[in-house]
């Protein structure tokens, strides 16, 4: 979000009020008329005026006829900037807010893209090796071993289907019902993401 600009004829009025603020301008004195004011400014007499004016709304000078504008409050002047001071901390808190939440935004459009180009990636792995199965080696003591793929009712408890039995360096593919499932086999099966968790849980949950 780019910055707001402020008004020239504002500028000019805080820059006055500063001048009054650090005592280079005193209380009681006269302005410089304001075609003096918009030659040292570089502005037109109606940026000038305009610029006083602002002053006097705020109460930090009074404009005399015939005298022109005579500083009658330094404390106005202070308060002025602080005023100042507090919007402009807005504004930068507002470009800082809305720079992070651009940030934001490209980031997590280059997420979305690496997720789509992930998934993408996924998919055509699944397509081009839909029967690639995990294996899954029991090496620890469970009470399921000895016991046949028909009676540990495997493919309905686990949600996979049986594609290998690796016993004692014999592998023996589409295992029917009855072949039994002992220790330190290595099993093939295909199913899902969870099909390796659901194998293990029937042995060792």
């Amino acid at each position: 979000m780019p910055a707001i600009k402020q008004p020239r004829y504002r500028t000019i009025a805080l820059r006055i009020a500063e001048q009054i603020s650090n005592g280079q301008l005193q209380v009681g004195t006269k302005i410089h008329a304001r075609s003096t004011l918009a030659t040292s400014y570089g502005v037109s007499s109606e940026t000038a005026r305009r610029a006083i004016s602002i002053l006097e709304d705020l109460g930090i000078v009074e404009t005399r006829h015939g005298s022109g504008a005579i500083i009658i409050s330094r404390d106005k002047a202070q308060e002025f900037i602080n005023s100042e001071s507090d919007a402009q901390n807005l504004q930068n808190l507002q470009t800082d807010l809305s720079k992070q939440i651009e940030d934001q935004k490209a980031g997590l459009m280059t997420l979305t893209q690496s997720l789509n180009a992930f998934i993408e990636q996924t998919q055509y792995y699944k397509k081009h090796n839909p029967f690639r199965p995990y294996e899954l080696q029991l090496v620890n003591d469970s009470p399921m071993f000895d016991q046949t793929v028909s009676e540990l009712n495997f493919w309905h408890r686990t949600g996979t289907t049986l594609v290998g039995i690796l016993h004692e360096n014999r592998l023996t593919l589409s295992p029917g019902p009855y072949a039994k499932i002992q220790r330190n086999d290595t099993l093939y099966f295909v199913g899902d993401e969870l099909s390796v968790q659901n194998v293990y849980n029937l042995f060792y949950e």
